[in-house]
């Protein structure tokens, strides 16, 4: 997705620890026009891959609401996020794990309504960052959990020198990146972007 591309290059800034701050168009400011095309495009990308529409988008918040939000609306789907902070109005149907937060630098509390979710739907997860894997990992377990499947996998940003593809390869389902950062140089700034696969 170039405009994308393009939006990274000019806005996004490279902080220490392998950081990638995108906050003046994803992870705080939104860019609706943007975001609306990243779901269009998320819905185009699967269908390409040959995965039939799914029946819910599956997130984390907070940053991934928008992009999942957006490709729920281009399917005609619902939309779930997993809560870091399990609610009070939460009932017994929650199901919870534990996935390492490179933001906060700990480990956060995923909690997922199963009853929200249901049994036996066809599940698309889709967050901001593609990384590591691990929180892909963790929501696609709960999700299976829940007596429904992962039938694919998108991230808007994949951080491809992290490797996150390869932990995910074991789900067995089409993942499609709309931007691929092959390298970051936290010296001079420079983000090394293109569209992803």
């Amino acid at each position: 997705m170039q405009a994308l591309v393009d939006t990274i290059r000019r806005e996004a800034t490279v902080l220490p620890g392998g950081l990638l701050k995108v906050d003046s168009f994803l992870n705080h400011r939104l860019d609706p026009a943007l975001t609306l095309a990243m779901g269009e495009h998320f819905a185009s990308r699967f269908q390409d891959q040959g995965v039939a529409a799914p029946d819910l988008i599956v997130t984390v918040e907070a940053s991934g609401i928008a992009p999942a939000l957006a490709t729920a609306a281009a399917y005609q789907i619902p939309m779930v996020y997993a809560r870091k902070r399990r609610p009070l109005t939460m009932g017994d149907g929650a199901l919870e794990t534990t996935v390492p937060s490179r933001t906060k630098g700990d480990m956060a509390t995923v909690t997922l309504d199963a009853e929200a979710v249901g049994t036996n739907r066809r599940v698309l997860i889709i967050d901001d960052f593609l990384a590591s894997g691990r929180t892909i990992m963790a929501v696609a377990g709960l999700i299976h959990k829940s007596g429904s499947d992962v039938v694919g996998v998108g991230g808007v940003i994949e951080k491809g020198f992290e490797k996150g593809r390869d932990r995910l390869a074991e789900l067995r389902v089409p993942i499609v990146a709309l931007a691929c950062v092959d390298a970051m140089d936290e010296q001079t700034g420079l983000v090394q972007v293109r569209e992803g696969d």
